[in-house]
């Protein structure tokens, strides 16, 4: 008998779940009794990793079927949903969280925007010294100047002792950071700062989605909400995953969002999502430029842009992720509670991260709290470890064991980016406007403490119970070994 192509769909999805149950139980949450079982020593503990089941695979195998492809139906409903459910007024899906921070610097450059704001080649762009490179490298890209503030080793966010200094009066015009490892960096003052100024605020959110940040006396937000502008991505290692990809989120004027996606959309200047024609109902009614009147609309170009987009099954993947990320948030938190709770002997060997605003953390009460009324509610990325000084063992050292352990760990990121052969190299090319450092000595020692002294840990979704006390236990033999 024939099946309608209905029941031939419906098979193939039910093979498919059957199939994804049978094939993928490494990946789904850490306490999924149908986890597969962790061998210690045996099974690798990974620092991150993507978390899915089923519903993930079906919805990839199903959008494939409809054979769409490029950027569609998915995106525009993941695009929709990721706005509502963070709070900003319009998201814009892109193929990756280093995409998403080149297009929301590079928006500032547009001609849409007043002249007096508008970034230009030679102006200053504030941010931190350590970090990931692609929260800096836009700047650069757009003929910018990096304005370095040193780090704060326990929180990994930016030190705003010197956040005044470095202002430069009709030459700064933005501040761009990411939230360190999950923790919200001071949105109170940073907030403050860049209204006093008249500076954009874009917030780095790629390692910090489920985070939220409460300014004196107000209700919790998420962050990515307070900037006119924040990105995200959604690497496999990350709070949610497409496989690749990442967002720009727009809280500012829409004409940000119009930019935005100009520039992600080769530049152009129409606005008709792929597949679809004249919505503005005249296409071949305008004159822009130095072209003949009623050129077609889908072939004018605003600006100097990408092709930066992601395929529609990767929203579709995230459809179902965020649908997660309650859980995962939650799951975050609780694993870093666990490993902070089993690691807390230890003090004599390591400084343990705290969130910014909290001033200790107590086994049973939780954090202390600073007098600001402000709080920092994190959806932990890693579990930071500071190695002490007076350590009888170094960083690398640990490091090494831990691998030798198959748990995965990760430096922080990059360390002192001006350290880096890329920097190095910009200094070398165009001498002291490469960038510029802010301190009273031309140095940062707390981005060095963490390029020398720090790695993280795994807290995501992924890890069960027994791997979180395999990594206490592992940590702990090692500390110990060498007393």
């Amino acid at each position: 008998m024939t099946r309608t192509p209905a029941e031939l769909r419906a098979q193939i999805l039910a093979l498919t779940r059957e199939y994804s149950a049978a094939v993928h139980r490494a990946h789904r949450p850490g306490r999924d009794a149908e986890r597969a079982a962790f061998e210690p020593g045996v099974s690798t503990v990974p620092y991150a990793g993507r978390v899915f089941d089923e519903d993930e695979v079906e919805a990839a195998v199903g959008s494939v079927l409809d054979f769409w492809l490029t950027l569609g139906p998915e995106g525009e409903a993941f695009e929709k949903s990721f706005a509502q459910r963070v709070g900003v007024r319009r998201t814009l899906l892109v193929n990756s969280g280093s995409s998403a921070n080149l297009l929301a610097l590079s928006a500032l450059t547009s001609h849409r925007l007043p002249e007096e704001r508008r970034l230009r080649p030679g102006d200053e762009v504030i941010t931190c010294a350590a970090g990931f490179p692609t929260t800096v490298a836009p700047i650069v890209q757009c003929g910018a100047v990096p304005v370095f503030l040193d780090n704060h080793p326990l929180t990994g966010n930016a030190d705003l002792t010197l956040l005044e200094a470095a202002l430069r009066p009709g030459r700064t015009k933005a501040f761009m950071a990411a939230h360190a490892l999950g923790n919200p960096f001071d949105l109170t003052r940073v907030t403050e700062f860049c209204r006093r100024h008249g500076l954009w605020l874009i917030e780095d959110n790629c390692d910090a989605l489920g985070s939220t940040y409460t300014l004196p006396g107000g209700t919790p937000r998420a962050t990515g909400t307070f900037g006119e502008l924040s990105t995200q991505s959604f690497y496999p290692p990350h709070h949610l995953t497409l496989g690749e990809g990442g967002a720009v989120s727009i809280n500012g004027h829409l004409m940000l969002a119009s930019i935005v996606e100009s520039l992600r959309d080769w530049g152009r200047d129409c606005w008709c999502p792929s597949g679809r024609d004249n919505t503005c109902n005249k296409r071949f009614g305008w004159q822009l430029g130095d072209l003949p009147a009623g050129y077609d609309h889908k072939y004018i170009y605003s600006h100097f842009g990408y092709n930066l987009k992601p395929l529609d099954v990767q929203a579709a993947i995230g459809r179902q992720q965020l649908a997660k990320l309650d859980a995962f948030t939650a799951s975050r938190q609780r694993n870093w509670e666990s490993l902070r709770r089993g690691l807390a002997p230890l003090e004599e060997f390591f400084e343990f991260s705290l969130p910014t605003h909290a001033t200790g953390w107590t086994a049973g009460q939780g954090f202390d709290w600073d007098t600001t009324g402000a709080r920092a509610d994190c959806s932990w990325f890693g579990f930071l470890l500071l190695v002490r000084p007076g350590a009888p063992f170094r960083r690398t050292e640990l490091a090494r064991a831990l691998e030798a352990r198959k748990i995965g760990n990760r430096n922080f990121f990059g360390g002192n980016l001006v350290r880096q052969p890329l920097f190095l190299q910009l200094r070398n090319d165009r001498g002291d406007s490469a960038y510029r450092i802010v301190s009273s000595d031309g140095k940062l020692p707390g981005a060095d403490r963490i390029m020398n002294d720090a790695l993280f840990l795994g807290v995501y979704p992924g890890l069960s119970p027994a791997m979180l006390d395999y990594m206490v236990e592992s940590v702990t033999d090692f500390c110990r070994s060498r007393v």
